[in-house]
């Protein structure tokens, strides 16, 4: 599957970071609205209500999809004459809290999918052979540990979700997360080991013995145990080292090391909404000397750091597991998709590579991980835009840069093209290298506190290489080390951060690409740091609002659901600067943000992260948190079907 399917309705705007607003705003259809060019005619699948829809095609083939992120019923009212009656689905439970302490992650929620080709697919048919109602219940993510030694120290459990059949042998269940251990006080430490679940929870760092993970719900009569729904759990440490890693629904979470609580388990990407999602990583164990485990991509909440700080919750709507720590993070609720085809398209792509959408009478390849374009009906001319990975902010300073923006077509009302379309040769692959996000820093007890910077994008041609240049990572408060408390340059350039020592410098942009990041101000207290850079502006001076810089628009690229909202409601955004932290909150993108994909300051939440696929980049932060990422970039090509 690829890494985006392509949207072909009308879209409203993306309003926030939680997901169910995302599906809403994203992929709900308008009352009436014409489905672009080229179309496909009237729908001729199921008819069927429940959930948000989403309309989308994956290569010629036409779905669509219902999204539960709430408990509620697919009511079937007519059959297909045309296309199968079976439907694929996707059920993730809710995952499991992160324990207290030295605690283990929590598990994520199982998962279960039969879309052909996953690799996680079971393969069996949901069979819809006469109208009728499927309800369906929507996990809820597990509770947070207590916050002192209170007894249990565990997380709770993630709800289970349930795709119910009336045939009841053919109803789906997957198991909730289980919760991640959690250190009480005095042996024989019984709420220590992780719990079982569809994932299991991490076991948690004890004195002794070490405490063990839970397990996870898989198959077993083979010599090797094929996933069912998840992993298990990692053993935690000996006191005072942290705990171990939630289970995922790919991999199985870490044990914890010295000075390093375990990481969660890898979750899977599945594209069943119409848009590639990750789901069902594992929470981190928390660490009271050093550094928390990192969260499970699919959802899963770090772990506290040193003392411990407290876990990360999981995202919504994903299954992740929650992460350890001085209170555990909440597991993340789960998800539940129908889809079923409706229709097929008959334009044809003259390339592959990326996920392949058509819009406005143009084919359009998105890339949002590494690939390659390959032509195979050439030449192209082809419009291409390129973005690099946001940087990191730093910690108590500036916003992250935004990663550079380069654009080969006709000049759009927000940006003078960079050069001429690129052509692209017949039976000839380009290589496409997407860059990813910085990393976050902090919290104050963990240098360095200098965010770091994104990794460039790069379309490799004969004509080129055409790279768009990182972005730089925010300045942090780094005592007497001037050099970190200065933004670093990239495609935007980082914000600057003092202390009680001269301000750090802005990190410069590239021209063409991207702009500086903002000054610092204040000497300590208060201690302002500066906005960083947006491929639309510069990042504002710390202050009454450190904000990060505008990005740029590319509307027919918001009609494929790609970008982010920006100003005045528009899609298609790209680019924008993280906000500077300090006494006062700066925003993304700039005043009124979050825009153009770039994370808030001063949240301990994930708006404070870059957006992933739009090279935003990412919010500082106060005390005791860790800063924002930097959000991955992207590459679009399109042309004339």
């Amino acid at each position: 599957m690829g890494a985006r399917s392509s949207k072909i309705t009308s879209q409203n705007n993306r309003s926030d970071g939680h997901l169910l607003e995302y599906f809403r705003s994203t992929f709900v259809r308008g009352g009436g609205a014409a489905l672009p060019s080229p179309g496909f005619g009237p729908p001729q699948g199921l008819t069927a209500t429940g959930g948000v829809i989403s309309d989308y095609a994956d290569g010629p083939t036409v779905y669509r999809a219902h999204i539960f992120t709430s408990t509620g019923t697919f009511q079937v009212t007519g059959l297909s004459a045309t296309y199968p009656a079976d439907v694929e689905y996707l059920v993730v439970a809710g995952g499991g809290g992160g324990g207290y302490n030295a605690g283990g992650g929590g598990g994520a929620g199982g998962f279960r999918t039969n879309v052909s080709g996953h690799p996680l697919s079971s393969g069996s048919p949901f069979p819809v052979s006469t109208p009728t109602s499927y309800p369906i219940t929507i996990g809820a993510g597990g509770s947070r540990s207590p916050s002192s030694n209170a007894s249990p120290t565990r997380g709770g459990n993630g709800g289970p979700s349930v795709l119910t059949h009336p045939s009841a042998p053919l109803t789906i269940t997957s198991q909730g997360g289980g919760a991640g251990g959690g250190r009480d006080g005095s042996p024989p430490h019984s709420f220590g080991p992780g719990v079982n679940g569809g994932s299991g929870g991490g076991g948690a760092g004890i004195n002794p013995p070490t405490a063990s993970g839970g397990t996870g719900n898989r198959e077993t009569g083979t010599s090797t145990p094929v996933p069912s729904q998840g992993f298990d759990g990692g053993t935690g440490g000996t006191y005072p080292v942290g705990g171990g890693g939630g289970g995922g629904a790919t991999s199985v979470g870490a044990n914890a090391i010295i000075d390093q609580g375990g990481a969660g388990g890898i979750g899977t990407s599945i594209s069943i909404t119409g848009i590639s999602t990750h789901y069902a990583g594992g929470g981190g164990g928390a660490d009271n000397n050093a550094t928390g485990g990192a969260g499970g991509v699919g959802g899963g909440g770090a772990g506290g750091s040193n003392s411990p700080g407290n876990g990360i919750d999981g995202t919504y709507s994903t299954g992740g597991g929650g992460g350890g720590g001085g209170q555990g993070g909440a597991g993340g609720s789960g998800i539940v998709v129908v889809r079923y085809q409706i229709g097929q398209l008959t334009a044809a792509a003259k390339a592959t590579g990326g996920a392949i959408s058509y819009y406005d009478g143009k084919t359009i390849h998105t890339f949002t991980s590494t690939g390659a374009f390959q032509v195979t009906n050439g030449p192209i001319s082809g419009e291409t835009l390129i973005v690099a990975g946001g940087g990191g902010a730093g910690y108590y300073g500036g916003g992250g840069g935004a990663g550079g923006l380069l654009w080969y077509g006709s000049p759009t009302p927000t940006k003078t093209a960079n050069g001429s379309a690129i052509t692209y040769l017949n039976s000839t692959t380009y290589p496409i290298s997407v860059g990813a996000g910085g990393a976050s820093v902090g919290p104050y007890s963990i240098a360095p506190k200098r965010g770091n910077s994104g990794t460039a994008t790069v379309v490799t041609h004969p004509s080129g290489p055409y790279s768009a240049t990182e972005g730089g990572g925010g300045g942090g408060n780094d005592g007497g080390n001037l050099a970190d408390h200065s933004g670093r340059p990239g495609g935007s350039g980082g914000g600057a951060s003092n202390q009680n020592f001269p301000a750090g410098a802005v990190g410069p942009g590239v021209p063409g690409q991207g702009n500086p990041g903002g000054l610092a101000t204040g000497l300590y207290n208060p201690n302002e740091g500066g906005g960083g850079g947006g491929a639309g502006g510069a990042g504002t001076a710390g202050g009454s609002g450190s904000h990060g810089g505008i990005g740029l628009q590319f509307s027919t690229f918001g009609n494929i659901g790609a970008g982010a909202p920006g100003p005045g409601g528009g899609t298609g955004w790209f680019a924008g600067g993280g906000g500077g932290g300090g006494s006062a909150s700066g925003v993304g993108g700039g005043p009124g943000g979050p825009y153009a994909g770039g994370g808030d300051a001063n949240t301990s939440s994930a708006p404070k992260n870059g957006r992933q696929s739009t090279g935003g980049g990412g919010g500082s932060t106060l005390e005791p948190t860790i800063t924002g990422t930097g959000g991955s970039g992207i590459v679009i090509i399109a042309y004339p079907s």
